[in-house]
């Protein structure tokens, strides 16, 4: 049996990261904090995790979450969004423009600051696309743990963050979830997760970054779009893929050591909050340039992972095929600068 098989059938392992994510999402709902569904999960987990508690989320497990966020995103694409989307050139040109000062700044403060070498500091600097960044890393001889462990607390600290980011800048109450006009019904819900997991697992088998999402915005999009469905997703469905999604944001700190995870956290600390200053400034231009909320704009500009910033974008009642079309450009305009990046250096 393989160790991907061994950890597939782990469930004591599953079940710690259950009780855990469930105990912090409680927690943060208590507290009051933003977002309390994947912050709280996210926080907790990862404290576990550093501490040596073995947690994990099955791949099958994690896919779901994935195809269920998906789906979600793609109950957003409604004939009212695509009118709006005549606006959306100009943010996808600040979003390029913030991409490329934040990968020329990060790499000088990772290289000056934090003595990172020039082209492990430009990989470490790149503002999300993860297994395309650990890959470059690894071609390039880069020190690939460090790389991962300072992208992982990126991520990390995005999660924790942006929400309260948002909040302070918009003054807008996250603690909750919006509550959706309508809701789909479980047997247009059931066909769409269906045909959605087909299609990713199609988008797998083409190596398409966040196959399992983008097979689930792709078809709610379409099923919404043509007025085939409507209504948001179930809060009963939502709900639990949140708090998974949190807490695989946790597990990425198995197994971690403590010297690493010392010497990455203040690099990635500093990082964050040179990421958060541009996002916050390129979303209040675009905010006046054109008009566009700045919620949907934090959001949609936030260099965090795919998946997490999706399921952000549904928590804080973003319009989630905007914040989506914006992290899809990021990526691919990521896969074509990182490389002319390294291969300047």
């Amino acid at each position: 049996m393989t160790g991907q098989g061994r950890q597939a059938t782990d469930w004591r392992a599953v079940g710690a990261l259950a009780v855990t994510a469930a105990a912090g999402a409680v927690l943060a709902v208590l507290a009051g904090v933003p977002a309390p569904f994947l912050t709280g999960p996210a926080a907790c987990v990862s404290v576990a995790a550093i501490a040596g508690l073995k947690v994990l989320v099955p791949n099958r497990l994690r896919d779901l979450c994935f195809l269920l966020i998906g789906v979600g995103m793609g109950t957003g694409l409604t004939p009212e969004a695509l009118n709006a989307a005549a606006r959306w050139p100009v943010p996808l040109v600040a979003l390029a423009l913030a991409m490329v000062v934040l990968l020329v700044t990060g790499a000088a403060l990772l290289n000056r600051g934090f003595g990172f070498p020039p082209k492990s500091a430009l990989l470490a600097a790149t503002p999300g696309h993860l297994s395309f960044v650990l890959a470059m890393a690894e071609s390039v001889g880069s020190d690939v743990p460090r790389v991962a462990v300072l992208q992982a607390l990126r991520v990390l600290y995005l999660t924790l963050l942006v929400p309260v980011a948002v909040r302070l800048w918009t003054g807008e109450d996250l603690s909750t979830l919006p509550a959706p006009t309508s809701v789909m019904a479980p047997l247009p819900l059931l066909l769409i997760c269906c045909a959605a997991a087909g299609l990713g697992t199609l988008f797998l088998r083409w190596r398409l970054p966040a196959a399992m999402l983008l097979g689930g915005m792709s078809v709610s999009a379409l099923s919404h779009a043509t007025g085939l469905v409507a209504g948001a997703m179930p809060q009963a469905v939502a709900i639990p893929a949140f708090v998974l999604m949190g807490g695989l944001i946790g597990t990425r700190f198995v197994g971690v050591s403590l010297g690493l995870l010392r010497s990455a956290a203040i690099a990635s600390a500093a990082l964050t909050t040179l990421a958060i200053a541009i996002t916050i400034f390129a979303a209040q231009v675009v905010h006046l340039l054109v008009g566009l909320p700045l919620l949907d704009l934090l959001i949609a500009f936030a260099p965090g992972g795919l998946e997490t910033m999706a399921a952000l974008a549904l928590m804080l009642g973003a319009d989630p095929a905007f914040v989506a079309l914006h992290h899809l450009a990021r990526l691919v305009f990521l896969s074509f600068l990182v490389p002319l990046a390294i291969a300047r250096r």
